[in-house]
């Protein structure tokens, strides 16, 4: 058998049951391909659920609140996905008259769309004939044809594509992407995988030279910058608190949070009551200033680590962006603050 068919094989064999393989709706394979992204299936079925039930079809995204799009998606992080989302429904509302892109081009039109997602729309949803590369994909490749080009270099990019591309010799491209992903995902895995029993292992090259621990190879990984926040939680005596929406790009862009002051390393309370962005947030004498988290939240992402800290203060304040606390709920925040909100007893802090 080819290597396309033993994949195939496997695959309706142990075929997973995913919520968004029921149909070939590319709404909801859309949906669950961008939200898949940068989340594990475990965690981000329940957000697909979520979307689909508050908006279920196109349509209804496109014509959503972005401050409610962001809400629901609040807690997968990579926020930028959830404004592409909304962006590109109002794209196809607009410019396709409510079609989704059929095609493998017209997709890659789409705004957080790349080659991965549209090979796969294309593919499960239209049977168009493009392979796709994800991780997983790169690692059976790498392990099985025993490629040693890094899978983020430009070379490797278009090496394993063009690979991925010749091997796709079937009449159900669709089925065959889903079962080279879910081979990496759950037999080709990153660390133990299981040879044992694998259907490929006759012909692995890693396996014959006992270098599946050494592929796929990656370039070395970017610096990663430390930053140091300072989250001010200030309680008004009319039980008000400041949040303000982030403006400007950003990671965080349009999501709710409380006045962050950044700094060159951690402050104590001796340096943060010295600094004139924080004495401006209210007005006359502070009740009191507690730090929250002894030791620092560290928040890791990608590119860089937030080392955090949350300050409570208690104190009068006319700032524009005092809110109700009694509403905090239902604004959009990013992980970290909503990990606060889960953890510190308003309440409680309140009962003077």
């Amino acid at each position: 058998m080819s290597f396309c068919n033993l994949l195939e094989s496997w695959y309706l064999s142990v075929n997973r049951d995913l919520p968004w393989r029921k149909n070939k709706n590319p709404y909801s394979v859309w949906l669950s391909e961008i939200i898949l992204q940068q989340t594990r299936v475990a965690q981000g079925t329940a957000y697909y659920h979520k979307f689909l039930e508050n908006f279920p079809t196109v349509a209804d995204l496109a014509n959503a609140d972005e401050s409610l799009v962001l809400k629901l998606w609040q807690g997968l992080g990579y926020y930028s996905r959830a404004r592409n989302l909304h962006y590109s429904a109002k794209l196809i509302m607009e410019e396709y008259n409510g079609e989704f892109p059929s095609t493998y081009i017209e997709l890659m039109k789409l705004k957080g769309v790349g080659d991965y997602t549209a090979s796969a729309i294309a593919s499960i949803c239209f049977n168009e004939q493009t392979a796709v590369v994800d991780g997983n994909v790169y690692r059976v490749l790498a392990r099985y044809f025993g490629i040693s080009t890094p899978i983020n270099s430009t070379q490797g990019i278009k090496e394993f594509k063009q690979l991925a591309q010749s091997l796709l010799e079937t009449d159900n491209p669709g089925q065959y992407n889903q079962a080279i992903m879910d081979f990496g995902a759950l037999q080709c895995t990153p660390q133990n995988p299981d040879c044992d029993t694998c259907p490929l292992a006759g012909g692995c090259e890693a396996l014959k030279k006992n270098s599946i621990n050494q592929l796929p190879v990656k370039d070395k990984k970017i610096k990663i910058k430390k930053k140091y926040f300072n989250f001010i939680v200030l309680l008004t005596p009319n039980d008000k608190v400041i949040l303000s929406k982030r403006e400007g790009k950003g990671i965080w862009q349009n999501l709710y949070q409380f006045p962050l002051l950044e700094s060159d390393n951690t402050l104590d309370l001796e340096a943060l009551v010295e600094r004139a962005d924080f004495n401006e947030l209210f007005e006359g004498d502070v009740h009191s200033i507690k730090l929250f988290n002894n030791k620092e939240w560290v928040h890791k992402l990608s590119h860089q680590h937030l080392h955090t800290q949350f300050w409570v203060v208690e104190a009068a304040s006319g700032h524009s962006d005092l809110i109700p606390l009694e509403s905090l709920s239902t604004y959009a925040v990013p992980r970290l603050v909503e990990k606060f909100i889960e953890s510190f007893d308003f309440n409680k802090a309140l009962e003077i």
